[in-house]
């Protein structure tokens, strides 16, 4: 079983940067692949970002390509989401996931993955 939590969210002008942290516990995340997901209130979930199992491969959604930047410390078993020029479109719950069997074809499904964290808040006001 794998714990994720994440954490960094808040209020931010547009323009701003914020990093996301998610720590995962109960299971080292090497060998995972792990991703990004948002929500925003009455929207459908949204990929934002992944890591292949082999950590070789990042990819993004096509809203954030550019000013999101997905990385990953697999010795302190965190993944982090460093989000540039923020936007207020970029208002969400975002989530962070983890699966160990996510191909690469899957990687932008949300079903794929096992695991998610309880989410962090992500407010740009308009």
């Amino acid at each position: 079983q794998v714990q994720l939590v994440e954490s960094g969210g808040g209020l931010v002008q547009a323009g701003g940067s914020l990093r996301l942290s998610c720590a995962a516990s109960g299971r080292t995340l090497s060998g995972y692949a792990m991703a990004w997901f948002r929500q925003a209130p009455g929207k459908e979930r949204e990929f934002v970002a992944a890591f292949s199992r082999t950590g070789g491969f990042r990819y993004y959604g096509d809203s954030v390509k550019g000013r999101f930047t997905i990385s990953r410390d697999n010795g302190k078993n965190t993944m982090f989401l460093q989000m540039n020029d923020l936007k207020p479109e970029d208002t969400a719950v975002y989530h962070c996931v983890a699966g160990a069997r996510v191909i690469t074809s899957s990687l932008r499904t949300h079903s794929a993955y096992d695991f998610e964290g309880q989410g962090t808040q992500v407010t740009v006001p308009s």
